[in-house]
């Protein structure tokens, strides 16, 4: 049912009346006298129905592809940083010095201890082959020989870490210990973290209550599934990140404290412009609509009594049209109720034109109609 227009034209009549008191009547600067002024020119657009990828936006939060801990895995007092704070990091590469003196002297001592074991292993060869020795004695200097060649592994390994490496590759932060720090007495000691950023994760949650409409929109056949895993990101600033992403991962199960379900979305980040932490908004299809109408989201005003456009009528006079407006597309609103295409609705120019008052309507431009759907075709 049609919202009533009249309450909302008396108000827009009573608005024009009392702006136009006290001077209305005044020719302006530099127009002749007994002159009447030309009518203010409106951008319009011929609204057509067409299809339509339905999309919603929805707030997100931007995380690390990977995240690595850099943590003290010997005891030891930190000689030097060895990275720069805030730089990329490759796998393998060193990022702090401990100590290593007393670590080289327990590798050198336990290579030592291995090199005798083994050679009592060989001298005691040919004594087992002439019953010289027992196969009990052969058997413990083998034993001997193999805890040997672990405690030097082990040794060895101690050294490697006192040059601290990074696990992953990615960004590393701010050092959280400095030259001087006694780490790694008693736990593994937190010096830094690295994350990935390229490519890197965006978390946000969809209503399930949202998901079971457009299910049952989907068994009733008035949408089509869109086909597409392709999202936008909408940064905080309102511009569109340049690089598409992926929906990555969904949940199988609705949260039953929020409501919601639990969806991912990856984006390439090759200059590492996204940061984890960050706040943003995932555009992505939901459906696609046939014979529908949409108009630029700036083209709906509202009023107390709904929403409503301007159109201009056949005499090129402005017409207020109560609609009800449905999905997004993109910036668009898709229009339920009140137009039924072929109206030229007013996109630019608004303040202009007053319900009654007599205009002059110019297409818009294809610069100021980014992706509209006067483009879409019946």
């Amino acid at each position: 049912m049609t919202t009533p227009i009249k309450p909302i034209i008396s108000i827009l009549l009573i608005t024009a009346a009392l702006s136009g008191c006290g001077g209305a009547d005044k020719p302006a600067a530099g127009a002749k006298p007994g002159s009447a002024m030309p009518p203010p020119e409106v951008d319009v657009i011929n609204v057509i129905p067409g299809k339509a990828t339905l999309t919603q936006d929805l707030p997100g939060r931007l995380q690390a592809y990977r995240t690595a801990q850099v943590r003290a895995r010997v005891e030891g007092v930190v000689e030097k940083r060895l990275f720069k704070e805030g730089s990329d990091v490759k796998a393998g590469e060193s990022l702090f010095q401990i100590d290593p003196h007393i670590y080289k002297t327990a590798a050198a001592s336990a290579k030592a201890d291995l090199d005798v074991a083994r050679q009592n292993v060989e001298r005691y060869k040919p004594l087992l082959e002439i019953k010289a020795i027992s196969q009990q004695e052969f058997d413990l200097a083998e034993a001997k020989a193999k805890q040997a060649e672990d405690a030097s592994t082990r040794a060895a390994e101690d050294l490697a870490y006192t040059t601290v490496p990074a696990s992953i590759s990615g960004r590393i932060g701010r050092a959280l210990v400095t030259e001087g720090a006694l780490v790694g007495k008693g736990d593994a000691t937190l010096m830094a973290t690295i994350e990935q950023l390229d490519p890197i994760y965006v978390n946000f949650t969809q209503s399930g209550s949202d998901i079971l409409r457009l299910e049952q929109a989907f068994r009733a056949g008035t949408l089509i599934h869109a086909g597409s895993a392709k999202v936008e990101l909408l940064l905080e600033d309102g511009s569109v990140y340049p690089l598409p992403g992926k929906i990555f991962f969904t949940d199988m199960a609705v949260d039953p404290g929020t409501g919601s379900v639990s969806l991912r979305a990856e984006f390439p980040n090759p200059k590492r412009e996204l940061l984890p932490g960050m706040f943003v908004r995932i555009r992505f299809p939901e459906a696609l609509a046939e014979n529908v109408i949409r108009v630029p989201q700036r083209a709906v005003q509202i009023e107390p009594q709904g929403q409503f456009v301007m159109v201009v009528g056949p005499d090129d006079k402005v017409v207020p049209t109560p609609v009800k407006t449905g999905d997004m597309v993109g910036d668009d609103f898709i229009i339920n109720e009140g137009l039924k295409g072929g109206e030229r609705v007013i996109v630019n120019g608004l303040q202009k034109a007053r319900p009654g008052s007599q205009v002059k309507p110019v297409p818009l431009s294809v610069d100021n109609a980014t992706e509209f759907s006067a483009t879409a075709k019946p």
